[in-house]
């Protein structure tokens, strides 16, 4: 089957390569133009683009799909299916409705809930404990079309943004070929979305992760696992940032204790008050350094249990 595949991020790429094992053939991959990032600003392409030339598959990068030009393109090309996964532009109707099987996008939710660019994320800010994947036919709106198949997929204690959402765009593969494959027989099933329990996961905006001491210590933690890796979750110590990487709820030793404030550091790390409970920070990465176990923070700035408490400035909540 010719297929038009649109991606951007690493979410996408197992299902491009899902469709080049299953035999379909991928015409062309459509991705984010190249960018600038990371402190060199540097250009660096996208996961998908370089998956797709070690593929073999030409790439178009279109600063915007609803323009004339690149519709024209895709009339021309005449994909059978199209094929969405975390590509970053709302497609117009214009090119959802060229091909005759329809666009479908996978989703890393169980739709209805967490429409949006951030689903991972917010599964773990919210400490649910399953998750999933959905295909869905789509339409102009933002994850509103109608549902094709889903895959729930257990949330493990350990996992991250990161680690999650990996495991999701794997199960989105699978769920992607199996989704083709009844579509082709017509054996497929739409079923609407209950507008009514939907929920949003907008993009996370950096000063999100900002970690708020006065929140339970659960919440905290769910806040420290859904930004790993991006956009990492951070206080500031001495007026630097300190970004916490990995962190548990612990029992507090001390009643008197404010939020905020050290109550213990030792091996295990270094234990913080939080609004309810205590929060154990396990790995943490000071401004410009690499990441290191919280214990070697605390010895090396000799952090001990008084005198240390996480104070407000009009701009952070700040480690002092």
């Amino acid at each position: 089957m010719n297929v038009l595949f649109m991606g951007t991020s690493g979410f996408a790429v197992p299902s491009l390569k899902a469709l080049i094992k299953a035999g379909h053939n991928v015409t062309r991959v459509v991705t984010q133009p190249d960018r600038p990032s990371g402190r060199g600003r540097k250009i660096s392409v996208s996961p998908v683009k370089e998956a797709a030339l070690e593929a073999g598959i030409p790439v178009w990068q279109p600063e915007r799909v609803k323009e004339e030009s690149f519709v024209q393109a895709v009339r021309e090309l005449s994909p059978r299916l199209i094929v969405v996964a975390a590509f970053g532009q709302i497609i117009p109707k214009s090119i959802l409705s060229i091909p005759p099987l329809g666009s479908i996008n996978v989703h890393a939710s169980l739709l209805p809930k967490y429409r949006g660019a951030a689903p991972v994320h917010y599964a773990l800010f919210n400490g649910d404990k399953v998750t999933g994947v959905t295909t869905m036919l789509m339409e102009p709106g933002l994850d509103t079309g109608p549902i094709l198949l889903q895959r729930e997929v257990d949330i493990l204690p350990q996992d991250n943004q990161g680690t999650l959402e990996a495991r999701l765009a794997d199960a989105g593969a699978v769920l992607l070929i199996e989704t083709i494959d009844a579509l082709e027989r017509g054996a497929v099933h739409l079923s609407p979305q209950d507008n009514s329990v939907a929920t949003y996961a907008p993009s996370v905006k950096r000063e999100e992760c900002l970690i708020t001491w006065e929140k339970s210590a659960q919440h905290i933690v769910n806040r420290v696992r859904g930004c790993n890796p991006r956009p990492g979750a951070y206080t500031v110590w001495r007026g630097s940032l300190l970004k916490i990487w990995n962190a548990l709820p612990a029992d507090t030793s001390n009643d008197a204790s404010a939020p905020g404030e050290v109550e213990q550091a030792d091996s295990h790390g270094i234990r913080v008050r939080a609004g309810r409970g205590s929060v154990l920070l396990i790995e943490v990465q000071p401004e410009g350094k690499k990441r290191m176990h919280a214990a070697e923070f605390a010895r090396g700035h000799q952090i001990t249990t008084s005198g240390y408490q996480i104070t407000k400035d009009k701009h952070h909540n700040q480690l002092i």
